[in-house]
């Protein structure tokens, strides 16, 4: 078994912390909004605490849970358990550590924050083991990152608007549809040994379509989340901006050639909330 650091180095890898970009945007997003420009510095800090320390949690209790399920599947038998790399315990240690990290950081916004911390690590952690039960397992995952808004309006605010939670059902979409299309990789794998998915359930192509449509509706959603914070043309910009790059992650892949997969599953994604927020961001500056 490896060192401390090197062990360290390789759960950082195994849970892809890098890709914290996917939620991060939309939170800042909220907390522009919530703010109406930038809140505290303190508050900021925090907020990215919580956030990288609840996703890291919820990724190392994923490899944790589906250990012996990774180790059964040719595509996933090389991660950090399956190959030894890692012990089980030390997995479920790194979660327990950062999921105490994450209710410290929820501690230190307010009192709302630190009562829902422990419904928000359920919420997280359930998603391992929904592919069990239900083929619709992609939208507990979408769920799981589309609450970060909502969270981050209440660390601001200390309250909850109803209005955000449009942007938490557009990114709840958003999610579950890029993760409809990376189960694909795993059809015939899912079908040999019983694990649930929209892919398995109703075939490749099907799959697809299902995922332009929560694709589609999440457009509608930003849309409507526009009208409801009044954002002018940079705005409205940004969620043109997001309606192509959408197109333009569907147009890398398709039911018969996947192998582009992850370039819109991780590369488009991030770039797609970084416009968002980007843009969102213009149109608050431009109003002030």
């Amino acid at each position: 078994m490896p060192g401390f650091w090197t062990r360290t180095r390789i759960t950082l890898e195994m849970i892809k912390w890098e890709h914290s970009i996917f939620a991060l945007p939309f939170s800042l997003t909220a907390v522009l909004l919530a703010a109406r420009g930038l809140p505290a510095f303190r508050t900021i800090v925090w907020i990215l605490v919580a956030m990288v320390a609840a996703r890291s949690s919820a990724m190392a209790f994923n490899r944790w849970a589906d250990a012996d399920l990774d180790s059964a599947n040719p595509r996933t038998s090389t991660r950090a358990i399956p190959a030894g790399l890692l012990s089980r315990q030390f997995v479920l240690g790194f979660t327990l550590l950062t999921a105490l990290i994450f209710v410290l950081a929820a501690s230190q916004l307010n009192r709302l924050t630190l009562y829902l911390s422990p419904i928000v690590l359920l919420t997280l952690f359930s998603y391992s083991y929904m592919k069990r039960f239900t083929r619709w397992s992609h939208i507990v995952l979408g769920l799981a990152l589309g609450i970060a808004p909502s969270a981050a309006w209440i660390a601001v605010t200390g309250s909850l608007d109803p209005r955000i939670l449009v942007l938490t059902a557009a990114v709840t979409l958003w999610v579950g549809g890029f993760d409809v299309l990376y189960a694909c990789q795993d059809f015939e794998h899912d079908r040999s040994v019983g694990l649930h998915s929209l892919p398995q359930a109703l075939g490749i192509p099907a799959a697809f379509w299902a995922a332009r449509i929560m694709h589609l509706t999440m457009l509608g959603l930003l849309c409507w989340f526009a009208i409801l914070f009044q954002f002018h043309l940079a705005g409205w910009l940004g969620i043109a901006a997001v309606a192509l790059l959408l197109a333009y992650e569907h147009s890398l892949v398709s039911p018969r050639d996947l192998r582009r997969l992850n370039a819109a599953f991780f590369t488009m994604n991030g770039v797609i909330a970084t416009v968002f927020l980007l843009f969102v961001a213009a149109d608050l500056w431009i109003r002030r």
